[in-house]
Order: C-alpha cells, then structure tokens, then sequence
C-alpha cells in the first residue's frame, strides 16, 4: 500500500510540472467558496457562485500559463497588502498605547510614531520633510 501511494505520489508530481500550482488567491477562492457553501444553506442562490468559484480555483491551479497567473496573484496582494497592512499598524498602536502616539502627516498622509508624554513638540516627516507640531 506505501509503495502504491508513493507511486501515485510520483504521478501526480509528474503531472503537474509545468502547471501554476496551489498559491494565496487560489487559497482565497477555495474558502469564499466553502463559506458560500456553508451559507447557501440558509440562502440557495449563492450555490453556482460557489461552483464558480472552486471551478476558477482549480482552473488557476492546473493552468499552464504562468505568466497570466502570476499576475493575478500580484494584483490580488497588492490590494490585500494594504489591508493587512493597515491591521498590523491597528495592531501595533493599541500594544504602544502607553508608550507611543501616532499622528498621520498632512502631506504625504504617512503615520509618524512619536514617544508620549514629551508635550507640546515639532514632528518633521522623514518623507515630504513636512512639520508639525502636536501634543504628546
């Protein structure tokens, strides 16, 4: 039985060489599609969205055309980038909440992180060179 599983292992790494694989958006897709599963129990129309769905996932996996699929896989982080960055910032200012400010330039619209309790100060962005002066 190991031996026909590794056998079979083998095949299926054979198969897919040459072909885009399983990566973050085709991930992103295969679990909006089993969350429209889960909710077209309640709601039966989301049923084709989520066959749609898992039909692009896998489509996306067994493709060939890696160019066209890398791609979309960079359009997908750039936007998911942003939000995950803005979490991590959200994050990061509720644990240096007692320690830190965060002020957001007026020109370059850049989060500055300054130490509290320094009072009235000077803040000069390291990026437009911008000033401005707040309370700590």
């Amino acid at each position: 039985m190991k031996r026909w599983l590794q056998k079979l292992g083998e095949k299926m790494q054979a198969w897919m060489y040459g072909r885009y694989g399983y990566d973050e958006l085709s991930q992103f897709l295969s679990i909006v599609a089993l969350a429209c599963i889960f909710i077209s129990m309640f709601v039966p129309l989301l049923n084709p969205i989520a066959l749609i769905l898992l039909i692009w996932s896998m489509f996306r996996g067994f493709s060939r055309n890696l160019e066209k699929r890398q791609k979309e896989r960079e359009v997908y982080l750039k936007y998911t980038g942003k939000v995950k960055q803005s979490f991590k910032r959200r994050k990061n200012m509720w644990r240096e909440r007692k320690t830190h400010r965060y002020f957001k330039c007026p020109g370059c619209r850049r989060w500055l992180r300054v130490p509290k309790g320094k009072g009235q100060i000077e803040i000069t962005c390291p990026v437009c060179k911008g000033k401005i002066t707040r309370k700590t």
